[in-house]
């Protein structure tokens, strides 16, 4: 059985310890442990794992966060992949550093990427695991905070945070969707979202 793990991010020195690029970074902790090295290919960087009998795809698009949806609708019809096997992992405003939701379907909350993947699949019936960045930044600052870097505490911090979403994938190929939302949307961070800011979309192609 075959999955497609997305980790959704801007390609580009400038963009990559960012906050933007979170979906990059767990993928990439994912091939690390696995030990498996990512290549470029059509629409992004892919590299292919196994884990208890299941072949698990990581893509890292290439097409810049905007157009995320030509990158995944490619992989799952080129690997033959059913959408309830997809796994969109995401970085999200509303949560607290560090927190995770993992949802089978919802809104693109906003989400450049997402509404992108929603409009080339066919709709927004996937899985997806949205990873908190926080929002502590001043009114009018968003897109500046975004596409920022963590400082190191932050970066500290999320190392356990980042080890638990690759485990939280794991438990989406193996157990299934609904038993990972019981298992780690439980042992997340119990803050509650926040709502934040609404900026306009065309300010820049990277969100």
């Amino acid at each position: 059985m075959k999955y497609l793990v997305v980790g959704l991010g801007n390609i580009g020195a400038k963009y990559l310890n960012t906050r933007h690029n979170m979906g990059f970074n767990v993928v990439d902790a994912m091939a690390l442990k696995a030990d498996v090295q990512f290549r470029i290919n059509r629409y992004g960087a892919v590299a292919e794992m196994k884990h208890k009998g299941r072949t698990i795809i990581l893509l890292k698009p290439s097409t810049y966060m905007n157009e995320s949806g030509k990158a995944v609708r490619y992989w799952l019809e080129k690997e033959k992949i059913s959408k309830e096997n997809l796994m969109v992992v995401v970085d999200d405003l509303a949560l607290p550093l560090g927190a995770m939701r993992i949802r089978g379907k919802g809104s693109n909350g906003g989400h450049n990427g997402l509404r992108n993947i929603d409009e080339l699949t066919g709709g927004n019936d996937y899985a997806r695991l949205r990873f908190g960045i926080g929002n502590d930044f001043p009114q009018g600052m968003q897109i500046e905070f975004v596409l920022g870097e963590f400082n190191s505490e932050e970066r500290k911090e999320l190392v356990p945070r980042v080890e638990e979403a690759v485990e939280a994938i794991k438990c989406f190929v193996t157990q299934g969707l609904n038993q990972t939302m019981n298992i780690y949307n439980k042992k997340s961070i119990g803050a509650k979202p926040k709502a934040v800011e609404k900026t306009d979309e065309k300010k820049d192609s990277a969100q």
